[in-house]
């Protein structure tokens, strides 16, 4: 991840994935500067004059949707506002994670510090207050279809301001008024626009995104850690990996994973010592590491690519430039986001597939001194068998959540809003692919561990010799079956943490070897 500052300005700085997480997690600070606050009274002002002037402006005197053709008096201004947040308060299902709905104020915040909004500081600055303090607000995770914003969960989000909905306080969910109530907390009258722009936006895809990044960078990583330990254990080749093939096919990400395992194979006895073995190729999932890799990597660098844009750009509606022009368009629509996390959620799935197959191959017995089902004494014991059909099962769902969302649409809103991204369905199934693939990774470093270890005393590259031996730090080489479900855990434990990546990281520099490759700025940051 790019390194983040102690400092973040809403509506001025340049916002990142990295950046986002790093407010969740309070390590960096977010604050309004004294230019930023101008902007936000101004555009707020420009708001009051329109609201209160007799020009019909879309969502600031007129209804919403279907209704955009009936004008509002000033003196039902704050009703209206109020009214669309407790009506478009209609999501189900389980909560989403506190850290998606801290993201989606950080978001949201972000986007209305930018003075095309018409939200009020003061409105602007409780949000603000939810993010520094960790009330979180309950969001349900169904309900949006990914257009005219994600009405629904940013509803739920900001019930909270009006003294409504639920909020999450040291763990524990509470209504509104009593968290208000103890800490002396009025609600908010909302003003002219408020509501609208509180919940008109992509914030919901986005904040699904954010994760997407982070967790999928963290995956593909581990899956080159994994492979090469398996290009170790099953004594593959590693010219699939030279430079020299990949120049002719250059793709960025097949290049930076060919150089990424070179990296952390160079100097295994391992790899040399069948150098002249009479096996002339291996199986794709070995030899196609780069080109598969590399594809997702590729899937990876354009959805933080789009991310970053849409993070930093205003997505409510109407977009208010002055009182005298404002302009009702569409920037609330999800689907410049919901495509690339569909390629996302087939990139992530398509390396669970062939970490799967790493898998099998390394059961199968073929390999010189590596046992069948990867335990010398089998027959009474099962071995690794069975751990395979349990990723051969992740994998399995995973392509029955691998259709696109985006290719969906079903019209809602009278026919006004006729077609819909369904972005964030497209998210959060995403994540949930995301999450299996963390497991088959971590199902695959326990496999390539145990094959490893059937090379002794041949010596692994210094960086691999390091991860292995946190490995086995954390799980015994196995010798009998057992019970194990918590070992696999353990394993996949690593990979969430992105504890591999650290040993790899600490390694190379306490080795004074390198890890970078002429396209980590771009794949190892974000």
């Amino acid at each position: 991840m790019t390194q983040t500052p102690e400092v973040f300005h809403y509506g001025e700085d340049h916002l990142t994935a990295g950046i986002a997480l790093s407010i969740a997690h309070g390590n960096t600070k977010g604050i309004l500067t004294d230019k930023v606050r101008k902007e936000i009274n101004r555009s707020a002002s420009e708001v009051k004059a329109i609201a209160d002037g007799d020009k019909a402006v879309y969502g600031i005197n007129t209804g919403f949707g279907p209704l955009c053709t009936t004008q509002i008096s000033k003196e039902e201004t704050s009703t209206l506002q109020k009214n669309l947040l407790m009506s478009h308060a209609v999501g189900l299902g389980d909560p989403i994670r506190d850290v998606l709905a801290k993201l989606m104020m950080i978001l949201k915040v972000h986007a209305l510090a930018k003075g095309f909004s018409g939200v009020r500081e003061e409105t602007i600055n409780r949000i603000i207050h939810h993010i520094d303090n960790d009330i979180i607000p309950l969001v349900p995770e169904q309900g949006s279809v990914g257009a005219s914003g994600d009405l629904a969960p940013l509803s739920h989000l900001f019930l909270p301001l009006l003294g409504l909905g639920k909020v999450r306080v040291n763990g524990h969910f509470l209504d509104t008024k009593e968290w208000m109530k103890k800490e002396n907390i009025l609600p908010i009258e909302l003003g002219a626009k408020e509501g609208l722009g509180l919940i008109n936006g992509t914030q919901f895809i986005a904040a699904h995104a954010v994760l997407i990044v982070e967790k999928l960078q963290n995956v593909l990583t581990h899956a080159d850690i994994s492979g090469a330990m398996m290009v170790e254990g099953l004594l593959a080749s590693v010219k699939p990996f030279s430079p020299e093939l990949h120049e002719v096919r250059p793709y960025k990400g097949n290049r930076h994973v060919a150089a990424f395992i070179n990296h952390l194979l160079n100097g295994s006895e391992v790899v040399h010592s069948h150098a002249n073995c009479a096996r002339v190729q291996d199986p794709y999932s070995l030899r196609c590491m780069p080109q598969v890799h590399g594809a997702s990597r590729n899937a990876w660098l354009h959805v933080k690519e789009m991310l970053e844009i849409e993070i930093n750009s205003v997505t409510d509606n109407p977009i208010v430039f002055s009182k005298d022009h404002t302009i009702s368009g569409g920037n609330f629509h999800g689907q410049p986001m919901a495509l690339p996390i569909d390629y996302a959620c087939l990139a992530a799935a398509e390396v669970g597939n062939i970490s799967d197959r790493r898998i099998y191959l390394s059961l199968e017995g073929d390999t010189p001194g590596v046992p069948k089902l990867l335990l010398k004494e089998t027959g009474t014991n099962s071995g690794f068998m069975i751990p395979q059909y349990t990723t051969a099962a992740l994998a399995s769902e995973n392509k029955g959540l691998c259709f696109p969302a985006s290719a969906d649409s079903i019209p809602t809103s009278l026919g006004q809003e006729d077609h819909v991204s369904m972005g964030s369905i497209g998210g959060r199934k995403a994540l949930r692919v995301i999450e299996n693939v963390e497991k088959i990774i971590g199902v695959e470093i326990f496999c390539a561990a145990q094959a490893l270890d059937f090379h002794r005393p041949l010596k692994s590259s210094k960086i691999m010799a390091a991860i292995h031996n946190h490995v086995r730090s954390k799980i015994e080489h196995i010798t009998k079956d057992g019970v194990m479900n918590e070992t696999m855990e353990t394993a996949i434990e690593m990979v969430k943490n992105k504890e591999l990546i650290t040993v790899a990281s600490e390694t190379a520099k306490k080795e004074g070897v390198t890890l970078e490759t002429s396209f980590s700025d771009e794949f190892d940051r974000y």
